[in-house]
């Protein structure tokens, strides 16, 4: 139903904006910022109890379910919102205030781990990892789901691919799911949230794919069915499985900088170690 659609990317654009507080929070604590932290999660908070009034989940939403959702949104969640999109604005030019604009977290950031345009789409680096190298690849633009291609919003993307352009897609990523936040709040249409399925969904025979855009990028589900009770096969594609192997064609990451590796880590890329 239409209802379903809007309230699931409400609750997709929530879970990002969550997703990249967790990011800026730890990020920053990591490189040195520890009242950066309690800022951050203080902030995630309101979201997370957005999530437990509704469906009664705060990190895992038992939530989305074949045919819609699981129940109705609860009668303050729209009060909630609002509130949130106009309370978080101003703690973002606080967030920067406090460590964006440092120097010592800029010289952590700025040229460290440059990942190239080249070498992002040939490992597969999607998200606001991907972008930060010059990557278009946000699904909701390139194939929109929900009601994406009724809201209006920016890709982000920039184009030196470092650890700074990394934190920063992720926070004007921000911005623009308060801006999709906004079109949608009063907009949510009347009618049922789910319909009736059947206990069973059996897949005609052939292969199936399926991605949305996370927070962290591309989830795809894989599915081969041979017109069974039981898929064939199942795959699922995490968003984090190319930025892992994307780590030894980065540039400017000496191991022995112990917080240049660690702002690298954070900021979407997990070291790999060589063998000496």
């Amino acid at each position: 139903p239409e209802r379903a659609k809007y309230i699931r990317t409400i609750m997709d654009e929530l879970t990002r904006i969550a997703s990249h507080l967790l990011f800026w929070s730890t990020f920053c604590m990591d490189l040195g910022a520890l009242t950066a932290f309690f800022y951050g999660f203080r902030d995630r908070e309101k979201i997370l109890d957005m999530f437990e009034e509704t469906c009664g989940g705060r990190l895992i939403q038992n939530y989305n379910c074949i045919g819609g959702v699981m129940a109705d949104i609860h009668p303050n969640l729209i009060t909630r919102i609002k509130d949130f999109i106009r309370y978080l604005p101003p703690m973002l030019k606080e967030y920067h205030g406090v460590f964006t604009g440092n120097i010592i977290a800029r010289q952590r950031m700025k040229d460290i781990g440059i990942l190239s345009l080249e070498d992002a789409i040939s490992y597969g680096v999607t998200g606001p990892s991907g972008r930060a190298s010059g990557w278009k690849c946000d699904i909701r633009k390139i194939h929109p789901y929900g009601v994406y291609d009724k809201v209006d919003f920016k890709e982000i993307t920039y184009n030196h691919g470092d650890t700074f352009n990394r934190y920063m897609v992720r926070m004007d990523e921000i911005v623009e799911s308060l801006h999709i936040l906004e079109q949608l709040v009063d907009n949510i249409p009347e009618g049922d949230f789910a319909v009736k399925t059947k206990p069973i969904i059996k897949l005609p025979e052939g292969q199936y794919y399926k991605s949305v855009e996370a927070a962290r990028g591309e989830f795809g589900v894989y599915i081969e069915s041979h017109g069974d009770k039981f898929p064939y096969r199942v795959k699922f594609r995490s968003p984090g499985i190319g930025s892992r192997s994307a780590r030894q064609q980065q540039q400017n990451c000496r191991p022995d900088r112990y917080r240049r590796l660690t702002g690298l880590c954070r900021s979407g890329h997990r070291p790999i170690r060589k063998e000496r």
